[in-house]
């Protein structure tokens, strides 16, 4: 039996990573106590009839506060029963947790003790602490919309195939800021930048122009060369430790040229040896 436990900040998209998974014939259940979390998978495991083989569990800041201190603990008896278990903690910034709830004008979970928003994230934030350090994968949906959280939500955990890795390739642009969800961050931003072609700066990393000019520069064949063996050498050592989800990051300045074409690249490369590689270009 398969066990996803979803949780993260309100706001950052557990309703809409439920949604589809429940519309991938998962058995899910919103907002269960934590508490209760053990005795739950017990009666479903022991069901003398079993037509549940994929199980997916909100769990939010709403459970009792002694119950998500003993998060680690109640995650490491689970893990000793026969199923397969993944905890998810999906995140945003501040800022943008603010904004999703100004737009939609809905009360945040803990507002109702009192507190202003920016305060009650803050809380919920503190009160998660232990889920997010107990997370087998960190969602960061600060540039994500609801489409593309529902793509990545599909390719990381839905297509997942049993207990092999999911490899995430993405690119982005510091100046847009680092992507907290990265296990790898790679800085490409030393090698030849198309933007200052007049031809390429409106053109992207995947388009055949600057795919060509990027080709013909010698450093970025070889930093591609070292990524690649740098990555071929410890995604092994990963799987060797169980770890069933990494994500690569790799940044230019903007996000829309080198960065893309140095993910795009290893994406292809690795999509030869590892089952499930998925692939997002932050920016574009």
């Amino acid at each position: 039996m398969k066990v996803v436990i979803i949780s993260g900040l309100s706001g950052s998209g557990k309703t809409v990573a439920l949604h589809t998974l429940e519309d991938e014939n998962f058995y899910c259940v919103d907002n269960l106590p934590l508490g209760l979390l053990p005795n739950f998978i017990d009666q479903l495991l022991n069901r003398s009839l079993k037509p549940y083989t994929e199980i997916a569990v909100g769990i939010d800041a709403r459970s009792e506060s002694h119950d998500l201190r003993k998060f680690s603990e109640i995650i490491a008896s689970l893990r000793k029963k026969d199923i397969h278990l993944d905890v998810i903690y999906m995140q945003a910034e501040h800022a943008t947790l603010i904004k999703r709830f100004s737009d939609t004008r809905r009360k945040h979970p803990l507002s109702r003790k009192g507190l202003p928003l920016f305060e009650a994230i803050e809380v919920e934030r503190n009160l998660l602490g232990e889920v997010a350090s107990e997370a087998d994968l960190i969602i960061d949906t600060t540039y994500t919309n609801v489409h593309e959280l529902r793509e990545l939500v599909t390719t990381q955990i839905i297509k997942k195939n049993g207990s092999s890795l999911s490899l995430l390739f993405q690119s982005f642009g510091f100046k847009h800021g680092t992507p907290p969800d990265s296990d790898f961050v790679f800085d490409v931003r030393c090698l030849p930048n198309p933007h200052w072609e007049p031809a390429l700066r409106q053109l992207t990393g995947l388009d055949a122009a600057v795919i060509d000019f990027l080709q013909q520069q010698q450093d970025v064949s070889d930093m591609l060369e070292h990524i690649r063996g740098f990555l071929q050498h410890w995604i092994v050592k990963f799987e060797q430790q169980n770890r069933y989800y990494l994500t690569v990051s790799i940044g230019c300045t903007g996000g829309q040229h080198r960065s893309v074409y140095i993910a795009q690249k290893l994406c292809d490369d690795f999509s030869g040896t590892i089952n499930n590689v998925s692939i997002r270009h932050r920016e574009l």
